[in-house]
This record gives C-alpha cells, sequence and structure tokens, in this order.
C-alpha cells in the first residue's frame, strides 16, 4: 500500500498492529540524488523508522523543496503516518487519498477485495428491476474509512452500484474523494442506518472493516496507528466484537437473495465473528490468507429467502 510500518517497531500483521510495511514495486532511488537520499534516510533511521530506505525515496518525492523535505522528515520521525504526510496510501494496486484522522487501509483488507470479487455476479444485475429495467447489483462497504474497499471494487466492476458508509464526518469526506468520482455514493451515519431505504432487500454483496480490536489492547498498539488514527475506527469494545454483533443483527432486512456478508476479522476473533453471522441464520465459513496475514469471515444467505 504504501501503508507503512512505525518509525518504532515492525508490523506485526495481527489485528492490534502498526501500519504495514513499503510496497517495494512503487519505489526506485535511481533518479534520486545520492547525498539527499543518504541524509534523508540517516533521519530517518536514527528516528527509528523501519523501512528507512523506502520511506526517505517517498519522502524525497513528495516534497517541493529542501525546506519542504526537511519539514516532512521531521514530522515522519515524530511518528506521524508516512501517508498522512504524502496524502495517499496504496491499496490493492492503485493510490487512495487519505486525510490526516482517517483510518489506513491495511495489506490485510485486501482478501476482503479478493474474496467480494469472487461473489459479485458476472452478469447483468441481478438486485431487482427499477421500472421493468433490471438494476445495478448493489454492493455496500459499512464503515468504509477511506473508501479503499469500494475503490478497489469499483476499480473491477464499474457497473455495481457501490454505497459506503462510515459514521465519522473525516472518513466521510475522505470516501467522497476517492468513491463519487467513479460513480460510487458515500453516506454519513451510523452503520445501516446512513443507507437509502431502497436499498433493503438489493444488497448482493456487504464488505464490512469494521472495529475489532479489544478496547484494553490499544494500549499495546504502536504509536503511530493508537495516537494518530482515530479512536472510533479501532475500539471494537471489550472483546472486539461489539460492531460485528450489531451487523449480524442488523444486515438480514438489506439482503438480497443469495447474498454475502463479509467480515474481516482476526484469526483470535474469528469464531465468535463467525458465531455471529451464523446465528443470524447466515451459512458461515472463514478464510484466512497468508499471504496478506489477513482473516475474514463470510455468511451467505439461501436463495429461497
Amino acid at each position: 500500500m504504501p501503508t507503512f510500518a512505525s518509525c518504532s517497531s515492525p508490523s506485526s500483521g495481527s489485528g492490534t498492529d502498526g501500519l504495514d510495511g513499503p510496497v517495494q514495486r512503487t519505489l526506485g532511488a535511481e533518479a534520486v540524488p545520492k547525498t539527499v537520499l543518504a541524509d534523508t534516510v540517516s533521519a530517518l533511521r536514527s528516528a527509528g523508522c523501519v523501512f528507512a530506505e523506502e520511506e526517505a525515496v517517498l519522502l524525497i518525492r513528495h516534497a517541493a523543496g529542501g525546506a519542504d523535505l526537511a519539514q516532512c522528515v521531521q514530522q515522519r520521525a515524530s511518528g506521524i503516518p508516512l501517508e498522512y504526510i504524502l496524502g495517499w496510501a496504496e491499496f490493492a494496486g492503485a493510490q487512495i487519498a487519505i486525510r490526516p484522522g482517517v483510518f489506513v487501509p491495511r495489506r490485510r483488507t485486501e482478501l476482503l477485495v479478493r474474496l467480494a470479487c469472487g461473489l459479485i455476479p458476472a452478469g447483468p444485475g441481478a438486485s431487482g428491476d427499477e421500472g421493468g429495467v433490471p438494476s445495478r447489483d448493489v454492493v455496500v462497504d459499512l464503515c468504509c474509512g477511506s473508501g479503499a474497499v469500494g475503490a478497489a471494487l469499483l476499480g473491477r466492476f464499474p457497473r455495481i452500484e457501490l454505497h459506503a458508509t462510515d459514521i465519522d464526518p473525516r472518513a466521510a469526506a475522505c470516501a467522497r474523494q476517492n468513491l463519487e468520482p467513479v460513480g460510487g455514493f458515500v453516506h454519513e451515519g451510523d452503520l445501516f442506518d446512513a443507507l437509502p431505504l431502497r436499498l433493503q432487500g438489493r444488497v448482493r454483496v456487504l464488505v464490512v472493516n469494521a472495529p475489532y480490536v479489544p478496547t484494553d489492547a490499544i494500549r499495546t498498539m504502536p504509536p503511530e496507528a493508537r495516537i494518530h488514527e482515530p479512536r472510533i475506527s479501532l475500539d471494537g469494545g471489550a472483546d472486539g466484537l461489539d460492531i460485528h454483533r450489531r451487523i449480524a443483527a442488523g444486515a438480514q432486512p438489506w439482503l438480497a437473495p443469495a447474498a454475502h456478508v463479509l467480515i474481516e476479522t482476526s484469526v483470535q476473533q474469528a469464531a465468535g465473528t463467525a458465531g455471529l453471522l451464523a446465528a443470524a441464520g447466515l451459512n458461515v465459513h472463514t478464510v484466512h490468507a497468508d499471504d496478506l496475514d489477513g482473516t475474514v469471515v463470510v455468511g451467505s444467505r439461501s436463495a429461497r429467502h
């Protein structure tokens, strides 16, 4: 992504980790003056940045000049997430606009995109009809943050009707920047309450990256995430499953027949998330991807509904 590691410690990849490491394919130091690069790397490494070389290249390319670069390095050394400084993160092969105070997408969340791509119908829309004309398949991204998941899905399935919601005004504004230019719809509000009522019974795929860090575990997160990312995007309650409970309890009226609900979770919490979706009447299975260190619980609705 970028999605970069903390200046204090490498990312562990777990549900309570910091930000991920930089993606090598976006970089290349050959065009960067060696002296400037060496000085920048030294400053970042002295501050404890794990990926000092890669981050230095990105900061040099971002900066408008020497004074701007010095300010960027100072910000990064103080622990400000690199994505906030650059104004973007790489996610699922695309650059996503990021603003300070908005949750930075993690690479593990690309598993949501991977799985959703296999569940979005390939043919004409099957979510009902409007005036006798088949409507587009409806996909909803709850707790969308920057809109990264929705943007990735729209990039692959431009014909879908993509709706994204977030309760945080900063996140909703950032998601609008990423989604509205490509045809997505963003709604500010609390989970399903933010959605237009006309979507009830029409949602084919519901993707969710809701907060799932247990409250007491937040204090163990690296400062980069704990201090700079909004607590509302991290805190999942005592066991990390508070928002998952609400989603499982409220999803059914919105789902089309044979719809799917995909919720990112952790290995440790997967059984709890799966139990919630099963109790809501969905057929459940859990997927873990070693290459992304991501875990997603998938709940499928019967076609008979």
